[in-house]
């Protein structure tokens, strides 16, 4: 099932054989000290990889939801989608992509994609996302689509998050 598609790449439901990728992107070091996040073991990986395995489109307004990115020509997994709600019900975006597929504007694209799917599909009214400061590269791709709102430390991370926002009518998506 495709979420939607942008220039380059395809957001869509994941499969089986994505699994070996799936993990990589919860448990490669580099990918996880930008989030920050402690490794998953190899159970909580399978757990949350087989949740998100038959996701039907209406999971994406009740739950958080995890889809797969994927470069058009190219049938393996570089990264995950991460439809998010927040502590506040707030609808959330999120991404994360396989170290080899970092700096390419993967983080633009797939951020313009999701708020616009947000928006037209879903019919929500704001979305929000989260970001550790220390993790610059996203901050500037939030920084393109939303207004940051507020800082906190996040215990469970012991970080620095920055929330952003925007709402339906403050962006323009072409």
């Amino acid at each position: 099932m495709i979420l939607f598609e942008t220039e380059r790449l395809i957001i869509k439901r994941l499969e089986v054989v994505d699994k070996t990728y799936f993990s990589e992107l919860f448990t490669d070091q580099n990918v996880l000290r930008l989030i920050p996040q402690q490794p998953l073991s190899e159970l909580q990986i399978t757990d949350i990889f087989n949740k998100n395995l038959n996701l039907e489109l209406s999971h994406l307004n009740t739950r958080k939801c995890i889809c797969g990115i994927y470069i058009k020509e190219n049938p393996e997994l570089i990264g995950l989608s991460l439809f998010l709600i927040n502590e506040n019900d707030d609808k959330e975006l999120g991404y994360r992509f396989r170290e080899a597929y970092w700096g390419k504007g993967f983080g633009t694209e797939t951020t313009k994609g999701m708020l616009k799917y947000y928006f037209e599909n879903l019919k929500v009214k704001k979305v929000t996302a989260d970001v550790n400061i220390d993790n610059i590269a996203s901050v500037k791709v939030l920084e393109k689509f939303m207004k940051p709102v507020h800082e906190f430390f996040n215990e469970k991370d012991d970080c620095t998050d920055r929330r952003y926002e925007v709402k339906i009518n403050g962006l323009q998506i072409s």
